[in-house]
């Protein structure tokens, strides 16, 4: 059963927060690679993504969707008490060298569960055109200091 939820933070649904916008450089693809071992050639290899439907290298996946991280985002000084627990998402266009990538995250709801208050918020990546590369969720869980 769902209820209001008891909490102190003062998030009203609708609610929007930006993030930081990046202009990826090879850099951000090779210092991602290197953190987390994914070296497939679509990310860094000209030759081998020339061959490919996209013809240039691409951004990771899990690069883009760590781009929409609240704590980076207009929101960090009012989700004190907030703990991630869960996220998704769906990748709708690529991201290459020179996207400059714009971070947009909104409150959705919030609701309680026995003793346990949850938080909603959509995410998306938008390009310089405006185009969104990334649209999904991230739920947090509110816990007291």
């Amino acid at each position: 059963m769902s209820h209001p939820p008891a909490s102190p933070l003062a998030l009203v649904p609708g609610t929007v927060f930006e993030g930081p916008s990046k202009t990826l450089n090879d850099t951000h693809f090779v210092m991602f690679s290197a953190v987390t071992g994914d070296v497939h050639p679509i990310h860094y290899d000209v030759e081998y993504a020339s061959q490919t439907r996209f013809g240039k290298p691409l951004a990771h996946g899990l690069l883009l969707a760590s781009l929409t991280a609240l704590g980076a985002s207009t929101a960090r000084d009012q989700i004190e008490g907030l703990v991630f627990v869960e996220q998704g998402c769906r990748f709708l266009r690529p991201a290459v060298v020179g996207d400059t990538i714009r971070p947009r995250i909104v409150f959705e709801k919030s609701w309680q569960e026995a003793h346990r208050v949850f938080y909603r918020f959509t995410t998306s990546l938008l390009n310089q055109r405006g185009e969104v590369l990334l649209e999904g969720f991230h739920l947090y869980r509110a816990f007291e200091n």
